[in-house]
């Protein structure tokens, strides 16, 4: 079986995501792209979070009941809670639904892309916490993948 691996134009994996993918520049999603999820994938979410954040793990972005046969995102991709071909959107800890960019206080921080290649649709609302995803996976999940960039701020 081929692997299933996530990959962005806009930076590689344990690379510097580029300022404009984050708070310091347009806060606009980066490109994504995927190879072919398992056979048996009924939908795919997506996780974004920052396992360094000071206090817990920041949630940058909560997406899904993405169509099995998509394999990628646009940048700038819509931060609408429910999309026409029946993605959903679920809220980050800044309290919107859609990609919140890397904004770290202080160091360098590690952003974990998580996709996942699901065997079931997910009956959660728009607006889903991430708890509220990760717990919906479970039992379901064929395939995970996972890109990590990275980002400091240069500047305030």
């Amino acid at each position: 079986m081929q692997a299933f691996i996530l990959t962005s134009t806009a930076f590689a994996e344990g690379q510097a995501i580029p300022a404009a993918y984050t708070c310091d520049g347009k806060d606009i999603s980066p490109p994504l792209a995927w190879t072919d999820p398992p056979s048996g994938t009924k939908s795919l979410a997506l996780i974004v979070d920052d396992p360094d954040a000071p206090g817990k793990t920041w949630v940058h972005w909560v997406l899904y009941n993405m169509p099995a046969a998509l394999r990628h995102l646009s940048e700038a991709f819509p931060s609408d809670r429910e999309l026409p071909d029946g993605m959903r959107q679920g809220m980050t800890d800044s309290g919107q639904p859609g990609y919140g960019g890397p904004c770290p206080p202080s160091g360098t921080h590690h952003y974990h892309f998580k996709l996942y290649a699901l065997d079931a649709m997910l009956s959660l609302a728009p607006g889903a916490t991430k708890a509220a995803v990760e717990t919906a996976v479970k039992g379901h999940v064929l395939a995970q993948t996972q890109l990590v960039g990275t980002y400091r701020r240069t500047r305030r």
